[in-house]
């Protein structure tokens, strides 16, 4: 029998209602351990609740107050999409109340505000924890993941891991959260894309022992929607250079979090390239993955199309296309069946300790692109 798991929802935007959607179309899955009942609702914003209310019937608790929901002794869960600056206050009292969680990353606003959190961890063994992540969760990024775990790639070369947006490139879209340090933090775009560029390298163990960075802020001022234009003092762009350590040497693995990409949307991409194979995939052709071998002679790319072949098997044919919706499911089955007793058939979403050394690496890059300098990654989990 597929168990029920209740969920409360503490921020109720962009990320809430896609977690809702996901929910409300959970029957698009097929043979999962549990599936997802979102009771409660909780945001600042109360017309942000109402369209749950209006739209998951199941929502019996609306409020303001998020320690009202934690009393709610009904819900078993908490998907948390709060702006960085509240993770280190509401993620320990979610632990505090018991209840398992599904938090946004970064997971803290910086270093300290994630140990933080992970000293609640430490008190909390018994519940079980998840950062969101969803973009390796598309067919193709899978196909490039299996065939690094196959071990055919010979020695690496180099790694690339980017996640480019265009959603600051015009300089008269009004500031928002995300571009204020205060709340968002001094990572800038780091801390708000780092945890979907880290994700893949920090699970094939791909972990820099050093770091530099170029990092850009083009647009010092924006409008603040009132007339005004004011600061605006996070990063735009990162570039960020590692050295990984193997075998053969070490590789250089290159990080890209860029808010101003002209000509991007929302683009992931990973590219692995090795002595023997090499592999690519980008969300700009969601359907495909590119992979080359090279045993002497032409290198050739080749292409195929994968269509609908998920990590979680859905009802949906093979030959129709996968999107950002069905990642986001992709991510949430394998929250649920981990924390049912699965093993998220073989990739999970990213653990706190993940999440850890996302901001071990984001901490030294952001120190060395402001210093114009190589840094150590320190991982240490004391510091």
């Amino acid at each position: 029998m597929t168990r029920t798991i209740k969920f409360g929802v503490i921020g109720c935007g962009l990320m809430g209602r896609e977690f809702a959607s996901t929910a409300a179309r959970w029957l698009h899955l097929e043979n999962t351990k549990a599936r997802p009942e979102i009771i409660a609702v909780c945001d600042t914003n109360t017309g942000l609740m109402d369209w749950f209310s209006d739209n998951v019937p199941s929502v019996a608790q609306k409020t303001t107050d998020y320690k009202a929901l934690l009393a709610n002794t009904d819900v078993d869960a908490i998907y948390c999409a709060l702006p960085h600056v509240l993770h280190d206050q509401v993620y320990p009292e979610i632990l505090e109340a018991g209840k398992h969680l599904l938090g946004e990353k970064p997971f803290g606003m910086d270093r300290a505000a994630n140990h933080r959190i992970q000293a609640a961890l430490d008190s909390h063994p018994e519940l079980f924890v998840r950062c969101s992540s969803e973009m390796p969760f598309f067919p193709g990024a899978q196909k490039v993941i299996d065939l690094v775990r196959s071990g055919g790639l010979g020695d690496i070369i180099e790694v690339e891991a980017a996640f480019l947006h265009s959603s600051d490139l015009n300089p008269d879209k009004a500031i928002n959260w995300k571009r204020m340090v205060e709340v968002n933090g001094a990572y800038g775009c780091m801390g708000d894309l780092g945890m979907h560029v880290l994700h893949v390298p920090l699970r094939l163990g791909w972990k820099p022992r050093h770091v530099s960075a170029a990092l850009v802020n083009r647009f010092r001022e924006r409008p603040d929607g009132n007339g005004n234009l004011v600061p605006c003092d996070t990063w735009d762009n990162a570039t960020i250079t590692g050295h990984v350590d193997d075998a053969a040497g070490g590789f250089p693995l290159v990080m890209k979090t860029w808010r101003i990409a002209p000509g991007e949307s929302n683009t992931w991409s990973l590219r692995v390239l090795g002595t023997r194979k090499s592999a690519y995939f980008t969300t700009k052709n969601p359907r495909q993955w590119q992979w080359m071998s090279y045993e002497g002679g032409k290198q050739i790319w080749q292409v195929e199309d994968l269509g609908f072949d998920t990590l979680f098997p859905t009802i949906t044919g093979n030959i129709f296309e996968f999107g950002f919706p069905d990642a986001l499911q992709q991510m949430w089955a394998a929250f649920l069946d981990e924390l049912s007793g699965g093993d998220a058939n073989g990739f999970h979403c990213v653990t706190p300790a993940e999440a850890a050394d996302h901001h071990a690496i984001l901490t030294a890059a952001q120190k060395a692109g402001t210093e114009h300098s190589v840094v150590v990654v320190d991982y240490r989990s004391d510091t």
